[in-house]
């Protein structure tokens, strides 16, 4: 046999070392993990990673379908290098990529949702050497309306209070116009009524210069 040099013992060790500490660096994935949408419109399905290793042509990521009433899990969506959408199934023509691999966004668009659409969308990312993680979950609930929530009613409050103002800024601002309208009607009639009153003395003054010179 013959013998190993120190140099490939110590590059032996430090490969068995890197290898042991690969599975530590996972994927993380993020998601909103639940999700309501309204039935016939379009819906994102939001999902983020950050990994150890660069993101490169090696990335993928991969969607998945599970039923509310339970079921096979069903294929939704691809990506490796470019997006492969499904050619047939209840996803077809229906599925879009949104994502940005650059920006660690791996998220995908659903359109025209139904009713049958309510389930958990699983989303799964791979970044060798970075293969290992949990798979990202969403739940998502399809309805016939958007229940109202703390956001929509602090939204609703904080435009109306902003409709109301506009409104009490337009009626000072009117009532200011119309004031200043009718003073302006006022000095005008004043100055009418002592024009009026300046032409009949002027008036009576000639009358009397005449009657004074006739007699």
């Amino acid at each position: 046999m013959y013998g190993k040099s120190p140099a490939r013992v110590v590059l032996l060790l430090l490969g068995i070392q890197l290898t042991a500490l690969w599975p530590i660096a996972a994927v993380e994935i993020y998601t909103p993990r639940v999700l309501e949408a309204v039935n016939g419109t379009d819906a994102r399905l939001k999902c983020t990673f950050s990994s150890f290793a660069p993101v490169g042509d090696a990335l993928t990521v991969t969607w998945n379908f599970r039923p509310l009433d339970g079921g096979p899990e069903q294929f939704v969506f691809y990506y490796h290098v470019d997006p492969f959408k499904p050619m047939s199934g209840r996803f077809k023509d229906r599925v879009v990529w949104d994502g940005n691999p650059e920006r660690y966004d791996v998220s995908i668009i659903l359109w025209k949702l139904q009713f049958d659409d309510n389930g958990t969308y699983t989303c799964q990312v791979k970044n060798p050497p970075d293969v290992d993680g949990v798979i990202g979950e969403i739940r998502l609930s399809v309805v016939h309306t958007v229940r109202f929530s703390e956001i929509y009613f602090l939204a609703l409050a904080i435009g109306s209070a902003c409709a109301i103002m506009v409104i009490i800024v337009i009626v000072v601002v009117l009532c200011q116009h119309f004031r200043k309208k009718r003073w302006a009607e006022r000095a005008h009639k004043v100055v009418e009524i002592k024009s009026k009153e300046e032409e009949s003395l002027n008036q009576e003054k000639k009358v009397s210069v005449y009657l004074e010179d006739t007699e």
